[in-house]
């Protein structure tokens, strides 16, 4: 162990000197994204354009729960054939539950792929903007990062950015 963190460090100083960068900044590229107004305006899109469908899932989660907790309440009082056939009341509602919760979230993923592919080319413009108007040597996923200075973090500067396009 304590050989190979000395073959490490030893490597490291070797390279150090031919891979100095002047300026160094971090960045939190999802972070940036998330934070902007734009992705705050689509959460409250996406919350207005589901939430019929939300409350919905709502119904049918409750509808499945009153039927398994009536199954299970009349399990020892019930006929044979009630029994069966609130059993298979209960998996028809619980079905449905979850082929619509699927759907549902299915619905989300596509429009939230659709935002970010659409914000890309937005970000891209800021990230880039920033680096040549700073001239950045090196940008380091700020997620990579073990620590690093609020000063070099660029990330509150590229939403900034975004925000103003």
């Amino acid at each position: 162990m304590k050989f190979a963190v000395r073959f490490v460090t030893a490597v490291l100083l070797v390279f150090s000197s031919h891979a100095m960068a002047e300026k160094v900044a971090v960045l939190g590229v999802e972070e940036a994204l998330l934070n902007s107004n734009a992705a705050k305006s689509f959460r409250e899109e996406l919350k207005k354009e589901f939430a019929d469908d939300e409350k919905q899932l709502v119904a049918l989660e409750k509808q499945a729960r009153e039927l398994r907790d009536k199954l299970q309440k009349n399990a020892g009082l019930a006929s044979e054939e009630d029994i069966k056939q609130m059993r298979m009341q209960f998996q028809k509602a619980f079905t449905e539950y979850q082929r619509r919760g699927q759907e549902l979230q299915q619905q989300r993923a596509e429009r939230e792929q659709a935002f970010i592919a659409e914000m890309r080319p937005r970000l891209d413009k800021a990230i880039r903007e920033l680096i040549e108007n700073q001239k950045f040597d090196v940008v380091i996923s700020k997620q990579a990062t073990v620590f690093s200075a609020n000063s070099v973090d660029l990330t509150p500067k590229v939403i900034e950015l975004l925000n103003k396009q």
